[in-house]
């Protein structure tokens, strides 16, 4: 077919396609995947039903959108009107949305076709996506591994060919360790760079909806067209990302970045941290020695806080996603229990016991834990210190650095039901990606190595509040050079 929008929409101006024809070979491509059970709901009739429409419009010569044809997938905690949106959860069950997120609507404007809901943990909340009512998501390279989480099937979506981009989201690495796994590239942009409104919170000062694609020019152009300012979201940035600010090649090398030389940090404890791999270790290793020898300056800086990264980032997410939480009782919408009940409040636990998933339970009581008047100061307020000094220390860096080098995750995708049984395992794996979240900062998680075991791993990339163009010129050069070197 083709590999990037820009090549996509050459072959519909030219005539070799079309957006009919694009929409069902996905389509024929999802039902022959569907064992990955990466959709929770397909809209196949209303996909070519559009499909159709963008075609005569533009064969009668009307102007196209900027994601014309566009075949897209959007992570089941993202609302589309008058379409379901469950979060994966039974408690959402036959849910429909009555307006569409902002990012969503973004979309539309400018002719996307989203061709359905993709599978995900349960409210967002796990690294694996095995706590959905729907069930796992197979890994599309090795179909006995997971393929990260939460944004799981919105990742396998882009992997296997289902679609051109898909959508997640990011509260403490939800896009960036499923494209680890997957192999593909995974962006979480600053904390309010895209609108949050429409999406249904976990940790509301710490979500962000991410993109998932396998060309850094796609990636780039949808943040483009959903990002900026947003009367219903009080934390969305003024500020939209310009990527004309970055010359893409078709080679998906900005063409300045020959001469560029980067200032980049990475912290040597994580490098060297127990629990990652070997590997993974000696491969971004490897990228820094080559890096200095291309003359970017590469230097380890003291980084004394990495043992309470992962801590502070469960207590307070645990902590909103309490708050959250409390909107779903069965009252209003979602899962209502069908068996007797004496009193209310017998009512909302049958209700919650019922529609909530297990690690979802974890969470809301771990969070209710840390709020309760006994523990609030002795856990969240310590938590509230620490994103304080991560923060500052932060800051402290990018007054002489360009970006921070982190590895994505610690291992490669692993065995389905492997950490199950071991939540705090399962926690720790996240230690690479939620320092972004605590902070603030943009990600990215791009493919640059295959393990001997056959699986990817990826690099991830940080860089200040903002600065998208940087981290994708970074990523862009990663990419072109280093990729499988």
């Amino acid at each position: 077919m083709f590999t990037t929008i820009k090549e996509y929409h050459q072959q519909l101006l030219a005539g070799n396609t079309s957006c009919e024809a694009t929409v069902n070979h996905y389509l024929l491509k999802i039902h022959s995947k569907k064992n990955l059970n990466a959709f929770t709901r397909i809209f196949g009739d209303e996909a070519l039903k559009r499909a159709a429409t963008l075609d005569a419009a533009r064969n009668s010569g009307a102007k196209t959108g900027r994601l014309h044809g566009v075949v897209v997938a959007i992570k089941d905690v993202i609302c589309y009107q008058d379409h379901t949106v469950t979060a994966a959860s039974k408690i959402l069950e036959g849910f429909v949305s009555v307006y569409n997120a902002t990012a969503i609507q973004k979309l539309l404007d400018e002719e996307a076709i989203i061709i359905g809901n993709c599978n995900c943990d349960e409210f967002a909340m796990g690294s694996t996506n095995e706590n959905s009512v729907y069930g796992n998501v197979l890994n599309a390279l090795d179909e006995t591994k997971v393929p990260g989480g939460s944004s799981g099937g919105s990742a396998v979506a882009v992997q296997a060919g289902m679609c051109m981009i898909s959508l997640g989201s990011d509260t403490g690495g939800s896009v960036r360790q499923p494209a680890d796994f997957c192999g593909i590239i995974g962006l979480k942009p600053t904390y309010g760079r895209i609108s949050r409104y429409g999406l249904i919170a976990y940790a509301s000062s710490f979500d962000q909806i991410g993109i998932f694609g396998t060309s850094l020019e796609d990636v780039a152009l949808a943040l483009e067209i959903i990002s900026g300012p947003d009367d219903y979201d009080s934390t969305a940035i003024d500020q939209p990302f310009n990527r004309g600010e970055i010359s893409f090649s078709d080679t998906t090398l900005p063409t300045p970045l020959t001469e560029k030389k980067y200032r980049i940090a990475y912290f040597e404890d994580a490098l060297q941290h127990p629990s990652l791999d070997k590997e993974i270790g000696t491969g971004i290793f490897s990228t820094i020695n080559k890096l200095k020898t291309e003359g970017h300056v590469v230097e380890a800086v003291d980084f004394d806080l990495q043992e309470y990264i992962v801590p502070a980032y469960y207590v307070l997410t645990t902590a909103e996603a309490s708050s959250n939480l409390n909107r779903f009782d069965g009252v209003r919408f979602g899962h209502r229990t069908k068996q007797p009940v004496t009193d209310l409040t017998e009512f909302y636990k049958r209700n919650r016991s019922e529609g909530f998933g297990k690690e979802v339970k974890r969470r809301i009581l771990l969070g209710t834990f840390v709020l309760s008047a006994g523990y609030f100061d002795a856990y969240f307020t310590k938590a509230q210190q620490v994103r304080r000094l991560l923060v500052d220390r932060t800051n402290s860096i990018f007054n002489d650095f360009d970006a921070i080098i982190l590895p994505t995750a610690p291992t490669t995708a692993f065995t389905i039901g492997e950490k199950t049984d071991d939540p705090i395992a399962m926690y720790l794996a996240d230690i690479y990606t939620v320092f972004a979240n605590l902070t603030g900062l943009p990600a990215i998680s791009i493919p640059l190595y295959k393990h001997s075991n056959g699986l990817p791993f990826g690099l991830q990339l940080l860089t200040n509040k903002m600065d998208e163009v940087t981290l994708l010129q970074l990523s862009a050069m990663l990419l072109q050079q280093y990729k499988n070197n």
